[in-house]
């Protein structure tokens, strides 16, 4: 029998990788319900996007797209100036 020149494919390349990440993204979750603006006053849905420390968390984290990434942040920094948010940690 005759061996073939190919190597085997491997498993754990970095090309598959990228691809498989690739492929699960969700998508922005406002864009997904089709939500044109946020709204600094519905601060439950901010908290979210916050981490335990209190930083906006970032856009590979939350899934968000760059117009609602900015929009959330925007949203987050006047919530924090009304305190309806807090600055440090909760």
């Amino acid at each position: 029998m005759a061996r073939s020149s190919k190597p085997a494919p491997r498993a754990n390349s970095k090309r598959n990788a990228r691809e498989e990440a690739r492929a699960k993204r969700k998508g922005c979750m406002y864009c997904r319900h089709k939500i044109d603006d946020i709204d600094y006053k519905q601060f439950q849905n901010l908290r979210v996007l916050i981490s335990e420390k209190g930083k906006i968390r970032a856009r590979r984290t939350t899934g968000l797209c760059r117009r609602h990434q900015n929009q959330a942040s925007a949203a987050i920094k006047r919530a924090r100036e009304v305190a309806l948010l807090p600055i440090a940690g909760a």
